[in-house]
């Protein structure tokens, strides 16, 4: 008995250091692989080895296959060619093509990859737009229910998904206006399958002009907002359902080429500066976010 545990240990052992894509092929060994590999225990063990590690780490990318293509911008076809990918962080080479789980030709939009899942929904947001979370590795996909919370159309959506690490859980976060101002957000449980409308909205985010580039880092859901000419980061936890405003720097005074995003597990603020005094560079100003507080880093050309 002793020695069917310690065989079984040495294989976990072995498995666990493998890639999703071979652990797959491994589910069609025989029935106790198969078990193994598809066990909760087994893929938690899987996944945390991975992310503190940081192995099979892949980007993923928007781009055009042939880039001789994009010598000509008005080639009416140059848009429908773009396609996602996976590139490995060593190589950067592309290894595999993530083609929509439906089958569809058209362009798709992707709002946030977390452990595997990746989020898709339709290029350009509307209230009613399918979104689906998505597994590549093992091709499976679900459909996410179609709110019942939602009884008017929405003009402005945004959209946002990972994983909460304090309630275990995967979220998808989405805001959305209407031309009068109104707003609404709502919030995506895995875990329960089913969408809740948060009612407790501040003051300060429902007079926000609107809301632009997002990201979203363990469980919070970051958007860049406007109120008249000034600019602030909202937040919002979507386990605790809790917002907060935090003041964008003063060095930045215009959404253009602003861009929030996770830079070394921090939340940052990329803001590109067109008129570099070097001709033909551009200047970009860089920012993270430590206790609740701006740090700029060293600008780079």
């Amino acid at each position: 008995m002793t020695f069917t545990l310690r065989k079984k240990e040495i294989l976990i052992d072995i498995l666990v250091r493998l890639p999703a894509k071979s652990l797959i092929r491994f589910l069609s060994t025989c029935k106790s692989w198969s078990d193994l590999i598809g066990s909760s225990i087994f893929v938690s063990t899987h996944l945390c080895r991975n992310v503190t590690k940081h192995t099979h780490v892949y980007l993923l990318c928007l781009h055009h296959p042939n880039f001789e293509r994009l010598v000509d911008p008005n080639d009416p076809y140059l848009k429908k060619e773009f396609q996602w990918s996976l590139f490995p962080k060593e190589t950067f080479e592309e290894c595999y093509k993530l083609s929509h789980p439906l089958g569809m030709t058209e362009h798709y939009g992707i709002y946030g990859s977390s452990n595997g899942l990746v989020c898709i929904s339709d290029e350009i947001l509307n209230f009613d737009s399918p979104i689906h979370i998505w597994n590549p590795s093992v091709r499976k996909f679900r459909a996410l229910p179609m709110s019942t919370n939602i009884n008017i159309k929405f003009s402005c959506v945004a959209l946002q998904f990972g994983f909460h690490p304090g309630v275990n859980d995967y979220k998808a976060v989405r805001m959305m206006r209407t031309n009068k101002s109104a707003l609404a957000v709502e919030v995506y449980s895995l875990k329960r399958d089913s969408w809740k409308m948060i009612e407790a909205i501040p003051p300060w985010l429902k007079c926000t002009l609107e809301h632009h580039r997002g990201t979203f880092f363990s469980g919070v859901a970051y958007h860049i907002i406007q109120k008249g000419p000034m600019l602030s980061i909202m937040s919002f936890d979507s386990g605790s359902e809790k917002f907060e405003e935090i003041i964008a720097p003063d060095a930045i005074c215009s959404l253009w080429g602003l861009y929030i995003d996770v830079y070394k597990e921090q939340i940052c603020l990329l803001f590109i500066c067109y008129g570099c005094e070097e001709e033909g560079m551009e200047k970009a100003d860089l920012w993270v976010l430590q206790e609740k507080r701006w740090k700029q880093l060293s600008p780079f050309i």
